[in-house]
Protein backbone atom coordinates (compact mmCIF):
# COMPACT_ATOMS: atom_id res chain seq x y z
CA UNK A 1 0.00 0.00 0.00
CA UNK A 2 3.06 2.49 0.77
CA UNK A 3 2.54 3.46 4.20
CA UNK A 4 6.25 2.65 4.70
CA UNK A 5 6.35 4.83 7.63
CA UNK A 6 3.36 2.85 9.30
CA UNK A 7 5.01 -0.25 8.68
CA UNK A 8 8.24 0.77 9.94
CA UNK A 9 5.96 1.65 12.96
CA UNK A 10 4.41 -1.39 13.28
CA UNK A 11 7.92 -3.19 13.54
CA UNK A 12 9.04 -0.73 16.27
CA UNK A 13 5.73 -1.67 18.20
CA UNK A 14 6.82 -5.47 17.83
CA UNK A 15 10.44 -5.30 18.87
CA UNK A 16 8.72 -3.21 22.45
CA UNK A 17 6.50 -5.92 22.86
CA UNK A 18 9.21 -9.05 22.62
CA UNK A 19 8.58 -10.18 19.51
CA UNK A 20 11.65 -10.41 17.65
CA UNK A 21 11.99 -10.07 13.83
CA UNK A 22 13.24 -12.58 11.64
CA UNK A 23 15.05 -12.29 8.73
CA UNK A 24 11.73 -11.79 6.56
CA UNK A 25 10.61 -8.81 8.43
CA UNK A 26 13.85 -6.91 7.72
CA UNK A 27 13.68 -8.09 3.82
CA UNK A 28 10.04 -6.90 3.54
CA UNK A 29 11.36 -3.08 5.32
CA UNK A 30 14.51 -3.42 2.41
CA UNK A 31 11.51 -4.19 -0.19
CA UNK A 32 9.63 -1.60 0.66
CA UNK A 33 12.24 0.94 0.75
CA UNK A 34 13.93 -0.42 -2.96
CA UNK A 35 10.96 0.07 -4.52
CA UNK A 36 10.34 3.35 -2.83
CA UNK A 37 13.47 4.61 -4.32
CA UNK A 38 14.51 5.55 -1.16
CA UNK A 39 17.71 3.92 -1.09
CA UNK A 40 19.24 5.12 2.12
CA UNK A 41 16.78 4.10 4.71
CA UNK A 42 17.16 0.84 2.57
CA UNK A 43 20.39 0.46 3.26
CA UNK A 44 20.04 1.47 7.18
CA UNK A 45 18.03 -1.66 7.45
CA UNK A 46 20.14 -3.44 5.38
CA UNK A 47 23.53 -3.05 7.47
CA UNK A 48 21.35 -3.69 10.50
CA UNK A 49 20.07 -6.86 8.74
CA UNK A 50 23.75 -8.00 8.23
CA UNK A 51 24.74 -7.55 11.75
CA UNK A 52 22.62 -9.49 12.97
CA UNK A 53 23.87 -12.79 10.38
CA UNK A 54 20.42 -12.86 8.76
CA UNK A 55 20.64 -14.15 5.31
CA UNK A 56 19.68 -12.67 1.93
CA UNK A 57 18.12 -14.71 -0.68
CA UNK A 58 19.04 -13.86 -4.41
CA UNK A 59 15.65 -12.39 -5.13
CA UNK A 60 16.40 -9.67 -2.58
CA UNK A 61 20.01 -9.34 -3.61
CA UNK A 62 18.96 -8.48 -7.09
CA UNK A 63 16.08 -6.43 -6.21
CA UNK A 64 19.36 -4.01 -3.71
CA UNK A 65 21.90 -3.99 -6.17
CA UNK A 66 19.43 -2.86 -9.04
CA UNK A 67 18.11 -0.15 -6.44
CA UNK A 68 21.77 0.82 -5.19
CA UNK A 69 22.68 1.12 -9.17
CA UNK A 70 19.63 3.02 -10.28
CA UNK A 71 20.81 5.68 -7.78
CA UNK A 72 24.26 6.02 -8.96
CA UNK A 73 25.49 3.62 -5.93
CA UNK A 74 27.73 1.35 -7.60
CA UNK A 75 30.31 0.76 -5.54
CA UNK A 76 27.74 0.59 -2.32
CA UNK A 77 26.14 -2.00 -4.50
CA UNK A 78 29.86 -4.12 -5.40
CA UNK A 79 30.38 -3.88 -1.23
CA UNK A 80 26.73 -5.33 -0.51
CA UNK A 81 27.17 -8.49 -2.84
CA UNK A 82 30.42 -9.28 -2.13
CA UNK A 83 29.39 -9.07 1.83
CA UNK A 84 26.08 -11.62 0.74
CA UNK A 85 28.67 -13.74 -0.93
CA UNK A 86 31.14 -14.12 2.43
CA UNK A 87 27.75 -14.67 4.07
CA UNK A 88 26.87 -17.51 2.02
CA UNK A 89 24.81 -16.28 -1.08
CA UNK A 90 25.51 -18.45 -3.94
CA UNK A 91 24.54 -15.61 -6.72
CA UNK A 92 23.01 -16.79 -9.81
CA UNK A 93 22.80 -15.61 -13.37
CA UNK A 94 20.36 -12.66 -12.04
CA UNK A 95 22.18 -11.19 -9.87
CA UNK A 96 26.00 -11.06 -11.77
CA UNK A 97 23.68 -9.73 -14.51
CA UNK A 98 21.87 -7.06 -12.48
CA UNK A 99 25.49 -6.13 -10.97
CA UNK A 100 26.70 -6.09 -15.08
CA UNK A 101 24.11 -3.28 -16.24
CA UNK A 102 25.42 -1.31 -13.18
CA UNK A 103 28.72 -1.12 -13.54
CA UNK A 104 28.28 -0.96 -17.43
CA UNK A 105 25.35 2.21 -16.75
CA UNK A 106 28.33 4.13 -14.81
CA UNK A 107 30.98 3.23 -17.36
CA UNK A 108 32.63 0.64 -15.27
CA UNK A 109 33.25 -1.39 -18.60
CA UNK A 110 36.80 -3.41 -17.22
CA UNK A 111 35.18 -4.35 -13.90
CA UNK A 112 31.77 -5.74 -15.67
CA UNK A 113 33.89 -8.03 -17.89
CA UNK A 114 35.88 -9.16 -14.90
CA UNK A 115 32.43 -9.92 -13.17
CA UNK A 116 31.39 -11.86 -16.26
CA UNK A 117 34.96 -13.88 -16.10
CA UNK A 118 34.14 -14.73 -12.39
CA UNK A 119 30.16 -15.90 -13.20
CA UNK A 120 31.50 -17.83 -15.95
CA UNK A 121 34.27 -19.42 -13.66
CA UNK A 122 31.47 -20.57 -11.44
CA UNK A 123 29.72 -21.93 -13.85
CA UNK A 124 26.85 -19.57 -15.09
CA UNK A 125 26.26 -19.01 -18.62
CA UNK A 126 25.81 -15.30 -19.64
CA UNK A 127 22.24 -14.77 -21.31
CA UNK A 128 20.97 -12.25 -23.52
CA UNK A 129 20.30 -9.46 -20.55
CA UNK A 130 23.96 -9.87 -19.89
CA UNK A 131 25.33 -9.36 -23.23
CA UNK A 132 22.90 -6.52 -23.64
CA UNK A 133 24.16 -4.45 -20.40
CA UNK A 134 27.62 -5.38 -21.88
CA UNK A 135 27.05 -4.50 -25.18
CA UNK A 136 24.89 -1.31 -23.78
CA UNK A 137 27.75 -0.09 -21.73
CA UNK A 138 30.18 -0.40 -24.69
CA UNK A 139 27.77 2.06 -26.66
CA UNK A 140 27.71 4.05 -23.84
CA UNK A 141 31.62 4.21 -23.99
CA UNK A 142 31.66 5.05 -27.51
CA UNK A 143 33.29 1.59 -28.37
CA UNK A 144 30.75 0.60 -31.01
CA UNK A 145 32.87 -1.66 -33.05
CA UNK A 146 33.55 -3.88 -29.58
CA UNK A 147 29.82 -4.15 -28.62
CA UNK A 148 29.17 -5.31 -32.20
CA UNK A 149 31.72 -7.79 -32.30
CA UNK A 150 29.74 -9.26 -28.58
CA UNK A 151 26.13 -8.18 -30.67
CA UNK A 152 27.54 -10.77 -33.75
CA UNK A 153 28.48 -13.36 -31.31
CA UNK A 154 24.67 -13.35 -29.50
CA UNK A 155 23.36 -13.54 -33.66
CA UNK A 156 25.30 -16.60 -33.90
CA UNK A 157 24.65 -18.19 -30.97
CA UNK A 158 22.21 -21.71 -31.00
CA UNK A 159 21.43 -20.75 -26.97
CA UNK A 160 20.27 -17.14 -26.88
CA UNK A 161 19.26 -14.28 -29.58
CA UNK A 162 19.58 -11.21 -29.56
CA UNK A 163 16.03 -9.08 -28.47
CA UNK A 164 14.28 -5.75 -28.98
CA UNK A 165 16.92 -4.12 -26.13
CA UNK A 166 19.83 -5.46 -27.71
CA UNK A 167 19.05 -4.25 -30.69
CA UNK A 168 17.90 -0.69 -29.60
CA UNK A 169 21.73 -0.62 -27.44
CA UNK A 170 23.51 -0.96 -30.99
CA UNK A 171 21.54 1.72 -32.79
CA UNK A 172 21.93 3.87 -29.97
CA UNK A 173 25.55 3.41 -30.54
CA UNK A 174 25.77 3.73 -34.30
CA UNK A 175 23.06 6.92 -33.82
CA UNK A 176 25.93 8.59 -30.98
CA UNK A 177 28.73 7.86 -33.55
CA UNK A 178 26.34 9.54 -36.76
CA UNK A 179 26.54 6.51 -38.15
CA UNK A 180 22.98 6.49 -38.94
CA UNK A 181 22.85 4.32 -42.35
CA UNK A 182 24.41 1.30 -40.19
CA UNK A 183 21.72 2.62 -37.53
CA UNK A 184 18.96 2.09 -40.16
CA UNK A 185 20.50 -1.21 -41.37
CA UNK A 186 19.91 -2.56 -37.98
CA UNK A 187 16.07 -1.89 -37.79
CA UNK A 188 15.64 -3.85 -40.82
CA UNK A 189 17.46 -6.72 -40.04
CA UNK A 190 15.04 -6.27 -36.72
CA UNK A 191 12.19 -6.85 -38.73
CA UNK A 192 13.98 -9.56 -41.21
CA UNK A 193 14.34 -11.30 -37.33
CA UNK A 194 10.72 -11.07 -36.83
CA UNK A 195 11.16 -8.68 -33.68
CA UNK A 196 9.10 -5.65 -33.31
CA UNK A 197 10.89 -2.43 -32.46
CA UNK A 198 9.53 -0.64 -29.56
CA UNK A 199 9.05 3.01 -29.04
CA UNK A 200 12.35 3.05 -27.47
CA UNK A 201 14.03 1.81 -30.65
CA UNK A 202 12.23 4.46 -32.84
CA UNK A 203 12.59 7.02 -30.35
CA UNK A 204 16.74 6.26 -30.37
CA UNK A 205 16.71 6.25 -34.39
CA UNK A 206 14.69 9.77 -34.23
CA UNK A 207 17.08 11.00 -31.79
CA UNK A 208 19.82 10.24 -34.10
CA UNK A 209 18.64 11.67 -37.18
CA UNK A 210 16.77 15.21 -35.62
CA UNK A 211 21.08 15.42 -34.13
CA UNK A 212 21.72 15.43 -37.83
CA UNK A 213 19.25 17.75 -38.79
CA UNK A 214 17.12 14.92 -41.05
CA UNK A 215 13.98 15.93 -39.33
CA UNK A 216 11.79 14.51 -42.87
CA UNK A 217 13.34 11.17 -41.58
CA UNK A 218 12.42 11.77 -38.32
CA UNK A 219 8.53 12.72 -39.09
CA UNK A 220 8.85 9.57 -41.63
CA UNK A 221 9.65 7.52 -38.43
CA UNK A 222 6.73 8.74 -36.49
CA UNK A 223 4.31 7.92 -38.98
CA UNK A 224 6.10 4.33 -39.50
CA UNK A 225 5.28 4.41 -35.69
CA UNK A 226 1.84 4.60 -36.04
CA UNK A 227 1.28 2.24 -38.89
CA UNK A 228 2.85 -0.48 -36.76
CA UNK A 229 0.10 0.47 -33.67
CA UNK A 230 2.98 2.19 -31.61
CA UNK A 231 2.04 5.33 -29.82
CA UNK A 232 5.26 8.17 -29.63
CA UNK A 233 5.65 9.43 -26.42
CA UNK A 234 6.51 12.49 -25.30
CA UNK A 235 10.01 11.26 -25.13
CA UNK A 236 10.14 10.68 -29.06
CA UNK A 237 8.36 14.48 -29.39
CA UNK A 238 11.17 15.68 -26.96
CA UNK A 239 14.36 14.53 -29.09
CA UNK A 240 12.45 16.34 -32.43
CA UNK A 241 12.23 19.39 -30.60
CA UNK A 242 15.45 19.46 -28.79
CA UNK A 243 16.49 19.11 -32.57
CA UNK A 244 15.18 22.12 -33.61
CA UNK A 245 15.78 23.87 -30.79
CA UNK A 246 19.48 23.29 -31.19
CA UNK A 247 19.60 24.39 -35.03
CA UNK A 248 17.54 27.67 -33.92
CA UNK A 249 14.22 26.38 -35.09
CA UNK A 250 12.41 27.61 -32.28
CA UNK A 251 9.19 27.93 -34.13
CA UNK A 252 9.15 24.46 -35.20
CA UNK A 253 9.64 23.24 -32.00
CA UNK A 254 6.69 25.29 -31.00
CA UNK A 255 4.37 23.71 -33.90
CA UNK A 256 5.51 20.39 -33.02
CA UNK A 257 4.73 21.06 -29.71
CA UNK A 258 0.95 22.06 -30.54
CA UNK A 259 1.08 18.82 -31.89
CA UNK A 260 1.91 17.05 -28.91
CA UNK A 261 -1.41 18.85 -27.18
CA UNK A 262 -3.45 17.67 -29.83
CA UNK A 263 -2.79 13.89 -29.26
CA UNK A 264 -3.04 14.41 -25.40
CA UNK A 265 0.32 14.54 -24.62
CA UNK A 266 1.83 16.44 -21.94
CA UNK A 267 5.27 18.11 -22.09
CA UNK A 268 7.66 16.73 -19.11
CA UNK A 269 10.31 18.46 -17.47
CA UNK A 270 12.27 17.97 -20.04
CA UNK A 271 10.06 19.25 -22.74
CA UNK A 272 10.42 22.25 -20.42
CA UNK A 273 13.92 22.16 -20.12
CA UNK A 274 14.90 22.16 -23.70
CA UNK A 275 12.58 25.23 -24.64
CA UNK A 276 13.55 27.08 -21.31
CA UNK A 277 17.53 26.61 -22.70
CA UNK A 278 16.77 27.98 -26.25
CA UNK A 279 14.66 30.70 -24.85
CA UNK A 280 17.33 32.11 -22.44
CA UNK A 281 20.40 31.34 -25.71
CA UNK A 282 18.03 33.95 -27.30
CA UNK A 283 18.17 36.24 -24.15
CA UNK A 284 14.28 35.93 -23.89
CA UNK A 285 14.32 35.72 -20.12
CA UNK A 286 10.38 37.04 -20.04
CA UNK A 287 8.93 33.77 -21.75
CA UNK A 288 11.66 31.32 -20.28
CA UNK A 289 10.67 32.79 -16.45
CA UNK A 290 6.32 32.27 -17.96
CA UNK A 291 7.13 28.37 -18.61
CA UNK A 292 8.60 28.38 -15.53
CA UNK A 293 5.59 29.36 -13.65
CA UNK A 294 3.54 26.98 -15.84
CA UNK A 295 5.64 23.89 -14.80
CA UNK A 296 4.81 24.88 -11.29
CA UNK A 297 0.74 25.32 -12.28
CA UNK A 298 0.86 21.47 -14.17
CA UNK A 299 2.79 20.00 -11.22
CA UNK A 300 6.03 20.02 -12.42
CA UNK A 301 9.12 20.36 -9.94
CA UNK A 302 11.67 22.26 -12.21
CA UNK A 303 15.52 20.72 -10.93
CA UNK A 304 18.40 23.17 -10.57
CA UNK A 305 19.32 22.50 -13.78
CA UNK A 306 16.59 24.71 -15.44
CA UNK A 307 17.01 27.06 -12.66
CA UNK A 308 20.93 27.38 -13.09
CA UNK A 309 20.21 28.07 -17.03
CA UNK A 310 17.55 30.53 -16.22
CA UNK A 311 19.62 32.53 -13.67
CA UNK A 312 23.03 32.10 -15.85
CA UNK A 313 21.16 34.21 -18.26
CA UNK A 314 19.32 36.92 -15.79
CA UNK A 315 22.82 37.19 -14.35
CA UNK A 316 23.82 37.71 -18.22
CA UNK A 317 21.46 40.67 -19.02
CA UNK A 318 22.91 42.01 -15.31
CA UNK A 319 19.56 41.14 -13.85
CA UNK A 320 21.50 40.18 -10.27
CA UNK A 321 18.24 40.97 -7.86
CA UNK A 322 16.14 38.59 -9.84
CA UNK A 323 18.93 36.07 -10.00
CA UNK A 324 19.46 36.60 -6.33
CA UNK A 325 15.38 35.88 -5.68
CA UNK A 326 16.13 32.89 -8.18
CA UNK A 327 18.90 31.69 -6.46
CA UNK A 328 16.99 31.75 -2.58
CA UNK A 329 14.06 30.16 -3.92
CA UNK A 330 16.44 26.93 -5.66
CA UNK A 331 17.93 26.96 -1.77
CA UNK A 332 14.46 26.45 -0.18
CA UNK A 333 13.14 24.61 -2.51
CA UNK A 334 15.85 22.22 -1.21
CA UNK A 335 18.22 22.20 -4.41
CA UNK A 336 21.89 22.09 -3.82
CA UNK A 337 23.35 24.68 -6.29
CA UNK A 338 26.00 23.66 -8.47
CA UNK A 339 29.26 24.66 -9.24
CA UNK A 340 27.80 26.42 -12.58
CA UNK A 341 24.93 28.26 -10.52
CA UNK A 342 27.73 29.88 -8.09
CA UNK A 343 29.82 30.65 -11.05
CA UNK A 344 26.68 32.30 -13.24
CA UNK A 345 25.92 34.31 -9.91
CA UNK A 346 30.00 35.20 -9.31
CA UNK A 347 30.27 36.45 -13.30
CA UNK A 348 27.08 38.40 -12.82
CA UNK A 349 27.98 40.46 -9.37
CA UNK A 350 31.64 41.03 -11.27
CA UNK A 351 29.72 42.48 -14.82
CA UNK A 352 27.98 44.88 -12.66
CA UNK A 353 31.42 45.60 -10.35
CA UNK A 354 30.38 43.87 -7.52
CA UNK A 355 33.14 42.00 -6.49
CA UNK A 356 32.45 41.92 -2.89
CA UNK A 357 29.34 40.15 -3.57
CA UNK A 358 31.07 37.65 -5.60
CA UNK A 359 34.14 36.98 -3.07
CA UNK A 360 31.06 36.49 -0.57
CA UNK A 361 29.28 33.81 -2.97
CA UNK A 362 33.28 32.04 -4.29
CA UNK A 363 33.09 31.24 0.17
CA UNK A 364 29.71 30.54 0.37
CA UNK A 365 30.27 27.63 -2.38
CA UNK A 366 32.16 24.98 0.46
CA UNK A 367 28.14 25.27 2.19
CA UNK A 368 26.54 23.39 -0.67
CA UNK A 369 29.93 21.06 -1.12
CA UNK A 370 30.84 22.80 -4.94
CA UNK A 371 34.15 23.32 -5.54
CA UNK A 372 35.45 26.57 -7.50
CA UNK A 373 36.92 25.46 -11.27
CA UNK A 374 39.59 27.86 -12.74
CA UNK A 375 36.67 29.49 -14.69
CA UNK A 376 35.21 30.73 -11.30
CA UNK A 377 38.33 31.81 -10.28
CA UNK A 378 38.87 33.88 -13.40
CA UNK A 379 35.53 35.12 -13.23
CA UNK A 380 36.40 36.72 -9.52
CA UNK A 381 40.26 37.60 -10.70
CA UNK A 382 39.09 39.19 -13.50
CA UNK A 383 36.36 41.23 -11.22
CA UNK A 384 38.85 42.55 -8.67
CA UNK A 385 41.44 43.49 -11.30
CA UNK A 386 38.89 45.69 -12.61
CA UNK A 387 38.81 47.41 -9.51
CA UNK A 388 42.48 47.63 -8.91
CA UNK A 389 42.62 45.20 -6.00
CA UNK A 390 45.67 43.38 -7.08
CA UNK A 391 46.94 41.75 -3.70
CA UNK A 392 43.50 39.92 -3.59
CA UNK A 393 43.79 39.01 -7.28
CA UNK A 394 47.18 37.32 -6.82
CA UNK A 395 45.95 35.55 -3.47
CA UNK A 396 43.13 34.00 -5.40
CA UNK A 397 45.44 33.14 -8.60
CA UNK A 398 48.30 31.29 -6.45
CA UNK A 399 45.38 29.25 -4.46
CA UNK A 400 44.35 28.43 -8.18
CA UNK A 401 47.69 26.90 -9.13
CA UNK A 402 48.22 25.41 -5.82
CA UNK A 403 44.90 23.72 -6.04
CA UNK A 404 46.44 22.31 -9.59
CA UNK A 405 43.74 24.33 -11.55
CA UNK A 406 45.05 25.88 -15.01
CA UNK A 407 44.30 29.38 -15.50
CA UNK A 408 42.36 30.19 -18.59
CA UNK A 409 44.47 32.10 -21.09
CA UNK A 410 42.23 35.38 -20.06
CA UNK A 411 43.23 35.39 -16.79
CA UNK A 412 46.46 35.07 -17.17
CA UNK A 413 46.46 37.74 -19.30
CA UNK A 414 44.36 39.96 -17.38
CA UNK A 415 46.51 39.75 -14.14
CA UNK A 416 49.63 40.24 -15.77
CA UNK A 417 48.60 43.42 -18.14
CA UNK A 418 47.02 44.71 -14.56
CA UNK A 419 50.54 44.44 -13.25
CA UNK A 420 52.22 46.04 -16.64
CA UNK A 421 49.99 48.99 -16.20
CA UNK A 422 51.99 49.66 -12.72
CA UNK A 423 55.48 48.70 -14.40
CA UNK A 424 55.77 45.96 -12.26
CA UNK A 425 57.24 43.47 -15.35
CA UNK A 426 58.85 41.30 -12.68
CA UNK A 427 55.62 39.89 -10.91
CA UNK A 428 54.18 39.68 -14.39
CA UNK A 429 56.89 37.38 -15.36
CA UNK A 430 57.04 35.48 -12.21
CA UNK A 431 53.31 35.02 -12.46
CA UNK A 432 53.84 33.35 -15.80
CA UNK A 433 56.76 30.95 -15.22
CA UNK A 434 54.54 28.30 -13.33
CA UNK A 435 52.67 27.81 -16.67
CA UNK A 436 54.39 25.02 -19.41
CA UNK A 437 56.48 26.55 -22.13
CA UNK A 438 53.73 26.54 -24.84
CA UNK A 439 50.92 28.15 -22.31
CA UNK A 440 53.70 30.69 -21.59
CA UNK A 441 54.57 31.42 -25.32
CA UNK A 442 50.55 31.67 -26.07
CA UNK A 443 49.98 33.99 -23.08
CA UNK A 444 53.01 36.32 -23.60
CA UNK A 445 52.11 36.65 -27.52
CA UNK A 446 48.77 37.62 -26.87
CA UNK A 447 50.20 40.01 -23.30
CA UNK A 448 52.62 41.64 -26.33
CA UNK A 449 49.77 42.27 -28.70
CA UNK A 450 47.16 43.83 -25.89
CA UNK A 451 50.37 46.04 -24.59
CA UNK A 452 50.97 47.16 -28.25
CA UNK A 453 47.07 47.90 -28.64
CA UNK A 454 46.94 50.08 -25.39
CA UNK A 455 50.49 52.04 -27.20
CA UNK A 456 53.11 50.65 -23.83
CA UNK A 457 55.17 50.00 -26.09
CA UNK A 458 58.83 50.36 -24.03
CA UNK A 459 56.77 47.31 -22.29
CA UNK A 460 55.67 45.20 -25.01
CA UNK A 461 59.08 45.58 -26.17
CA UNK A 462 60.76 43.84 -22.59
CA UNK A 463 57.98 41.07 -23.24
CA UNK A 464 58.96 40.35 -26.57
CA UNK A 465 62.91 39.88 -25.62
CA UNK A 466 61.96 37.41 -23.22
CA UNK A 467 59.42 35.78 -26.17
CA UNK A 468 62.36 35.80 -28.80
CA UNK A 469 65.03 34.07 -25.63
CA UNK A 470 62.75 31.09 -25.54
CA UNK A 471 61.51 30.94 -28.95
CA UNK A 472 63.34 32.53 -32.10
CA UNK A 473 60.58 31.50 -34.26
CA UNK A 474 57.82 34.07 -33.58
CA UNK A 475 54.35 34.79 -34.35
CA UNK A 476 53.62 36.70 -37.82
CA UNK A 477 51.23 38.13 -35.94
CA UNK A 478 52.60 39.20 -33.07
CA UNK A 479 55.42 41.08 -35.04
CA UNK A 480 53.28 42.87 -37.24
CA UNK A 481 50.98 44.28 -33.85
CA UNK A 482 54.55 45.22 -32.39
CA UNK A 483 55.91 46.89 -35.44
CA UNK A 484 52.59 48.68 -36.30
CA UNK A 485 52.72 49.52 -32.70
CA UNK A 486 56.68 51.26 -32.69
CA UNK A 487 56.46 52.95 -35.70
CA UNK A 488 52.82 54.92 -34.61
CA UNK A 489 54.64 55.85 -31.83
CA UNK A 490 58.09 56.65 -33.64
CA UNK A 491 60.05 54.01 -31.64
CA UNK A 492 61.85 53.11 -34.23
CA UNK A 493 65.05 51.64 -32.44
CA UNK A 494 62.99 49.09 -31.16
CA UNK A 495 62.04 47.44 -34.30
CA UNK A 496 66.05 47.67 -35.49
CA UNK A 497 66.88 46.14 -31.86
CA UNK A 498 64.58 42.86 -32.48
CA UNK A 499 65.14 42.39 -36.23
CA UNK A 500 68.15 40.70 -36.26
CA UNK A 501 67.42 38.21 -33.15
CA UNK A 502 64.62 37.13 -35.15
CA UNK A 503 65.45 37.37 -38.67
CA UNK A 504 66.45 33.62 -38.35
CA UNK A 505 62.95 32.89 -38.90
CA UNK A 506 59.58 33.67 -38.42
CA UNK A 507 56.42 31.63 -37.86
Amino acid sequence: MGLIEYAEYVFDEMVKRGVCPDATSYKLMIIAYCRAGQVLQADNWLDTMIERDFWVDNATCSLIIGAFCGKGLVHRAVWYFEKMVQMGLNPNVINFTCLINGLCQKGYIKQAFELLEEMVRKGWKPNVYTHTALIDGLCKKGWTEKAFRLFLKLVRSETYKPNVQTYTAMISGYCKEEKLNRAEMLLSRMREQGILPNVNTYTTLIDGHSKAGNFERGYELIRLMFDEGLIPSICTYNVLIDGFCKRGRLEEANKLLRKCFQQGLEPDIYTHTILIHELCKRADTKHALTLLCRMAKIGIQADIHIYTTLIAALCRQKRMKESEQLFDQTVRLGFMPTKETYTSMICGYCRIGKVSLAVKFLHKMSNHNCVPDSITYGAVISGLCKEGNLIEAKRLYDIMIDKGLSPCEVTRVTLAYEYCKRDDSATALLLLETLDKKLWLRTVNTLVRKLCSENKVGMAALFFHRLVDKEPKVSRVTLAAFMTSCYDSNKYTLVSDLTQRISRGIG
